[in-house]
């Protein structure tokens, strides 16, 4: 019946390739039209953020992800972005602010126009609880970290290597939780002490999405506070990942999480018009 055309952005935070629509769309079309926009015969990436217009004067936009999620990589993408469009010069610096989804308060975006992209350190939410726990799954026991916030959910697992049978089960466990927890997000962060990688699984049970994602900047948070939390004292680590490295700073003080921000690369590799089918939209 006709195809609608779709502004985009496509944005690279340590490959965690991430697609911003700047087009305006209604809300209940954002979940297909995001579905679209991922799949491998459309523009292709991990995940959708919609850029709109932000209540908050203090805002210089608000970030909808496609699954109402929070995602500390889309605000990268889009805090790099907007610096495009302010025009600043190499080696200079912004600051934005934004609105984003699955978080009440502000988010604040540092970025630095470098030659290879634009460097980017965000203030991350602190989460609500962190707890250790054994849970019977699948016959055997498990010790997990689980890290929740107001919206999303991360659970952090030790391993010692990323075998296809802890991915599977891994995969299995966060469709479970996503029918049981009732949040925007489930991340299932499998990590490796011994040399401070992880393999970041994230499922938006909205969009029924779930993917192994090459760079995780929520993901990396969590990692960063479940250090902290283990070690009792403040973190500064750089996280290895699929794409690449993201560094997570985690302050703690007097037995309490005081602070938490990423870095990490943007590159902005492609810039605009998608389309798509809208026969999905009418019942």
């Amino acid at each position: 019946m006709g195809k609608q055309i779709v502004d985009f952005i496509k944005c690279s935070p340590t490959q965690n390739m991430t697609i911003l629509v700047k087009s305006n769309h209604k809300m209940d079309e954002y979940t297909h039209i995001a579905s679209k926009l991922m799949s491998y015969d459309s523009v292709y990436a991990e995940q959708v953020g919609f850029v709109e217009t932000p209540v908050n004067s203090k805002a210089d936009a608000h970030l909808q992800m496609a699954g109402g999620e929070f995602c500390g990589n889309a605000c990268m993408a889009l805090a790099a972005f907007i610096t495009t469009e302010r025009g600043i010069g190499q080696n200079d610096s912004t600051e934005i602010v934004l609105e984003v989804s699955g978080v009440d308060e502000l988010i604040t975006c540092s970025v630095k126009r470098k030659s290879n992209g634009f460097y980017c350190r965000v203030v991350m939410p602190i989460p609500q609880i962190i707890e250790e726990r054994t849970i019977q799954y699948e016959g055997n026991e498990l010790d997990i970290i689980i890290v929740r916030y107001p919206d999303f959910i991360h659970i952090v697992i030790e391993v010692d290597e990323f075998t296809a049978s802890i991915r599977n089960k891994a995969e299995s466990f966060a469709k479970l939780l996503g029918l049981t927890c009732g949040a925007n997000l489930i991340g299932i962060l499998l990590y490796k002490a011994k040399n401070r990688e992880m393999a970041p699984l994230i499922y938006v049970p909205h969009l029924d999405s779930m993917v192994w994602e090459r760079g995780c900047g929520s993901g990396t948070a969590s990692i960063g506070v479940y250090l902290a939390w283990k070690h009792k004292e403040k973190i500064v680590a750089e996280i290895k990942q699929p794409g690449g490295v993201i560094q997570v700073n985690a302050d703690y003080h007097e037995q309490e999480l005081t602070g938490l921000h990423i870095e990490g690369v943007v590159g902005i590799v492609a810039q605009g018009k998608a389309f798509i089918d809208i026969y999905d939209y009418i019942a």
